[in-house]
């Protein structure tokens, strides 16, 4: 077994515009790496970083675009989008690691797993897939061709977006333009057939998520359970399509538990968590 990179090693491998780290890591054995819904950024999953043990190192992907990578330009389509990420998460696989993706990027984290085992490296110990049909039966619409009045009272359908932040002119304007552009990248996917993954999948959802509710989620767990030879398993839990916020220590324990059994949640304070 080859010995774990020093901390300052890692570190150097996480400098990259694609990852965001809320910890040194330096006692991490396992990484669990978030993948965000569309127009979302890798902020969304920082207040988790408040619930992870020492054991378990946090990694958000940050898509260009958005929030400190506003003035980059945004990828094409969903395969300059996984290429991008797999070439920096790459030199972080050098422990055990899950996938996290929550809506869009749960087709991000399915298409990820893929590109790494082209690339030869290791599988995910577990692919967590929420708010979110499998790729290939997920609806798609055409919601990026739509006016902002459209696009707008899309995001108040699925919750995740306050009133006060639709209704400033300029505020609103800059989220429904990265929206757009992610609602292409996702409308306009179209997943390529490939074999099945070997991992486990870890189906999430909220009971009342107008996009993967409790009773498509009946149907071949959304269609996940056709997308590995492992097992697959459905939580369901109160909420809409963004049920992860009110419930994140709910969530956030489940997947530990998921990753490894003797992972707890941790305690540490985290000033800006809302």
């Amino acid at each position: 077994m080859t010995a774990s990179p020093s901390a300052s090693a890692r570190a150097a491998r996480a400098d990259s515009p694609w990852i965001r780290r809320w910890n040194d890591g330096a006692a991490s054995r396992l990484t669990l790496i978030c993948l965000p819904h569309a127009g979302g950024s890798a902020g969304f999953y920082r207040p988790w970083a408040a619930l992870m043990p020492p054991e378990a190192e946090l990694l958000g992907i940050q898509y260009p675009g958005r929030e400190d990578r506003l003035e980059e330009p945004e990828v094409a389509d969903m395969g300059e989008l996984v290429t991008a990420v797999a070439d920096a998460v790459l030199p972080l696989l050098d422990r055990p690691y899950a996938l996290f993706g929550h809506s869009m990027g749960s087709a991000v984290a399915w298409e990820l797993a893929h590109e790494l085992d082209r690339r030869g490296a290791p599988a995910p110990r577990r692919l967590f897939a929420s708010g979110r049909a499998a790729p290939g039966t997920a609806v798609t619409g055409q919601l990026h061709r739509q006016d902002d009045d459209v696009l707008g009272a899309e995001l108040g359908r699925l919750g995740g977006t306050s009133r006060e932040v639709l209704d400033d002119p300029g505020l609103r304007a800059m989220i429904l333009g990265t929206v757009r552009h992610d609602y292409r990248i996702i409308e306009t996917y179209r997943p390529a057939p490939r074999p099945p993954l070997s991992c486990p999948i870890h189906v999430l959802t909220g009971s009342a998520d107008p996009e993967l509710g409790a009773d498509r989620c009946r149907d071949r767990a959304g269609g996940w359970a056709d997308l590995t030879t492992a097992r697959t398993e459905v939580r369901v839990f109160p909420g809409d399509h963004f049920y992860l916020t009110p419930r994140r220590h709910e969530v956030v324990a489940t997947v530990l538990r998921r990753m490894d059994p003797s992972l707890t949640t941790g305690a540490r304070t985290w000033p800006s968590t809302p």
